[in-house]
């Protein structure tokens, strides 16, 4: 699992692979910490422009954005990737999906029921599976498919060039129930998201050799269960086309084709605007041209002095073209974070971590993202869960909010000293040392990181040992990471402001996450990990205490920020094996207030979700927290294509 792009949309699991633009984001709390208990606050509704499905047109052709064309159709590979998740959860089986507050919904289509029906002396899962589930090469889905799926998946056979194996390295057994219908799972050892297994579910024909496995769902899946199947790929072009299953027994699919289009984010307007694409996740600006294009125009009191008024002046074709698109908006279930590398330099002093932590005003740096986009924007409390899930509940009051003179003060016991008093700020009232030499010819914005109605001013520099602290802070360079770059910029501020210095480094985003954040070049960086149904499971590797190696390496697993504890550790694993739900969350929520206490990584805001959408689509946009239903997708009135 590494930091997400797009949304994976099984929403099942944390997405197993790097997508560049999970680093770019489109870019009472007030910074402060929360209570205890769980939040209440609702998650973001999903703004996809429901239509039952019989009223829409039942035909057409929807041509839908990727940032490339999958590099393998299995999942479970560690080059599986957005597009991936996207064709798995049109073709094949989901046994559980989300529904708008996260939550794992059984699918009918699928399953009659799914329970756990012992747990003494071994915990014993049995799936009903609906009876008129069936691939299509006619066979019914059952156990021979669950069992394959776990023997490829469990890390036992090195055949398999697997991504992940969590929670079927802790089966036993599987095997056929009471008819061909039923399959038990019995476990080796109790695990609380037993509902995050076998989705997607791939026939015993990919799962059952390591060939299969490896190579032969690379490029084409012969045998699906799902609304669409796999048709035509064109390099060349950069489209995937996914075709409407004849052999699915579920409710018809409203589209003839689905069409993944590989279309990089700075030509997704454009794009749009040609009609070539009637579905993308966009960015902020281009959601501004979108915006602005829909607006209707401004009498002209020139039009009674016999000139035309701005209604009658033509306007040029692409705004005509983005006139026919809309912009759907929610929030993502992925967060943007403040990561602090522990493993080298200044910060893997604790209390400089907690210096940096509250020093930050999380609220400003939110509101600065998410209010121009009008959507909550609400700083995040959690680690682990987005406001709306259950058990959702904000634990930053484990590490404190914004206290400029505590942050001083944890310097100084550190043996940070201020040194030159009255050279913080220069005579144009920017920061010195606030961003280094790559943020020396930046503006300094007066209306951000209010502190009393003005900016805060510079203090003077940290010394220890004759050295300044300053600290490496990098940041993707390329289309669509201005935001993410504003962001930088205000913390550089807010930390300049207790005499912690910043040199912003911005590199190719196409590097960004191989060669700093996974490497741990860095002292500081902005990236984002997705949200999960599955916590107990899912965030354990991205918080795992990191373990020497026998070179004298550091195994990280996920935990890029190389901060970690014993406690944590064993929080997670105790919540992972708890099947009472309640005492699950209940660890979850205390493993996640230690992993605010220890300070390597600090989330900041849920990402702001994005899509520009063609005004006639329906029962699609912004899902937020949802898995989105693929046979619904579709088009208003006649449809296009």
């Amino acid at each position: 699992m590494a930091p997400l792009s797009t949304r994976p949309r099984s929403r099942t699991r944390r997405s197993v692979v790097l997508l560049a633009s999970v680093l770019l984001p489109l870019p009472v709390l007030g910074g402060c910490g929360g209570g205890d208990g769980d939040d209440d606050r609702a998650a973001v509704p999903r703004d996809i422009a429901p239509l039952p499905p019989a009223e829409t047109a039942g035909k057409g052709t929807l041509n839908w954005a990727v940032d490339a064309l999958p590099g393998t159709l299995n999942a479970f590979q560690a080059d599986a990737d957005d597009a991936t998740e996207r064709v798995a959860g049109a073709v094949l089986p989901a046994l559980f999906t989300l529904d708008e507050r996260g939550r794992p919904q059984r699918d009918a289509d699928f399953l009659t029921s799914a329970e756990v029906v012992q747990r003494e002396p071994r915990q014993v899962v049995v799936y009903k599976l609906n009876p008129k589930a069936a691939w299509s090469d006619g066979r019914a889905l059952g156990a021979p498919d669950f069992e394959a799926q776990w023997k490829a998946l469990r890390g036992q056979d090195s055949a398999y060039w697997t991504a992940r194996n969590a929670g079927y390295d802790r089966i036993d057994r599987v095997e056929r129930g009471a008819d061909a219908h039923e399959v038990k799972v019995t476990f080796a050892k109790p695990y609380a998201d037993w509902a995050a297994l076998f989705t997607p579910l791939y026939p015993k024909s990919v799962m059952g050799n390591g060939n299969a496995f490896n190579d032969g769902a690379r490029n084409d899946l012969k045998i699906v269960a799902g609304p669409f199947k796999v048709g035509a790929r064109d390099n060349k072009e950069g489209t995937l086309t996914l075709e409407r299953n004849p052999k699915w027994w579920g409710d018809r699919a409203r589209l003839d084709k689905l069409v993944l289009r590989a279309v990089p984010r700075g030509e997704r307007g454009d794009a749009l605007a040609k009609g070539l694409l009637d579905l993308a996740d966009i960015t902020p600006t281009d959601a501004a041209r979108i915006d602005l294009a829909n607006k209707p125009p401004k009498k002209d009191t020139a039009a009674s002095k016999g000139k035309p008024a701005l209604d009658d002046q033509p306007r040029d074709a692409a705004t005509a073209g983005l006139r026919k698109v809309t912009v759907r908006k929610s929030l993502e279930p992925a967060y943007t974070q403040l990561a602090l590398n522990g493993s080298t330099g200044p910060l893997a002093d604790e209390r400089v971590r907690k210096a940096v932590a509250r020093a930050i005003d999380r609220k400003t740096l939110a509101e600065s993202v998410l209010t121009p986009l009008g959507l909550p924007a609400d700083p995040l409390g959690s680690h682990v869960l987005l406001a709306g899930q259950d058990g959702y509940q904000d634990n930053s009051g484990a590490i404190g909010g914004k206290d400029p003179q505590a942050a001083r003060s944890l310097l100084a016991d550190a043996g940070w000293r201020e040194k030159g008093a009255g050279r913080g700020t220069k005579a144009s009232g920017k920061p010195a040392d606030a961003a280094g030499k790559d943020g020396a010819d930046k503006k300094e914005d007066p209306k951000s990181d209010r502190d009393g109605g003005k900016a805060a001013p510079a203090a003077p520099p940290r010394i220890k040992d004759g050295k300044k602290l300053t600290l490496r802070f990098v940041v993707p360079d390329g289309a669509g990471t201005e935001p993410l770059r504003g962001v930088a910029d205000r913390i550089a501020r807010q930390l300049a402001a207790i005499g912690v210095g910043t040199k912003i480094m911005k590199v190719d985003g196409g590097s960004y996450f191989k060669d700093h954040i996974a490497a741990g070049d860095y002292d500081m960086a902005l990236y984002s990990w997705p949200a999960t149904a599955f916590p107990a499971t899912d965030a354990r590797p991205v918080f795992a205490k990191p373990q020497p190696a026998a070179d004298g390496s550091l195994l990280v697993e996920q935990n890029y920020t190389r901060v970690g504890t014993d406690q944590i550790d064993q929080l997670f694993d105790q919540a992972s094996t708890e099947l009472d739900a309640d005492a699950s969350r209940d660890l979850i929520a205390r493993a996640d207030a230690r992993i605010w206490a220890a300070a390597g990584s600090i989330p900041l805001y849920q990402r702001p979700e994005l899509t520009g959408v063609r005004k006639t689509v329906v029962n699609a946009g912004a899902f937020g927290l949802a898995t989105p239903r693929y046979q619904d997708l579709g088009f208003r009135g006649q449809a296009a294509g």
